[in-house]
């Protein structure tokens, strides 16, 4: 039985829900990466780097080649890029929502009532 979109849809989010995981795929925007440079910028054991590296290959978010010893990971596809940088937007406009609110709600009551 096939798997219904929203299900898809939830799974990946999934795959996503992980700040190491966001972290590689930020680092890999600006190109191919090996994975001592991708250590170097996380501050993770190498095993949780290793580990979710694995999780993002399998949702094929990424791919490994290796050059020599070392292996280098690059995004899949730029589709990536477009969804971190509509994420970006999304989590500035509901940054401003809350200043905005949080900026009413610093207002003296009198002020507040008028409202």
């Amino acid at each position: 039985m096939a798997v219904p979109l929203y299900q898809a849809k939830a799974e990946f989010f999934r795959t996503l829900g992980h700040p190491v995981r966001i972290r590689v795929l930020e680092l890999l925007q600006d190109g191919p990466c090996p994975v001592r440079e991708l250590l170097a910028a996380i501050d993770v054991e190498p095993s949780n780097l290793s580990q979710q590296l694995g999780v993002l290959r399998r949702a094929q978010l990424v791919t490994a080649t290796r050059e020599g010893n070392t292996v280098v990971y690059a995004l899949s596809t730029p589709d990536v890029v477009d969804l971190l940088r509509a994420a970006r937007r999304i989590l500035t406009e509901m940054i401003t929502d809350q200043e905005a609110l949080l900026a009413e709600l610093r207002e003296p009551d009198h002020q507040a009532h008028r409202a």
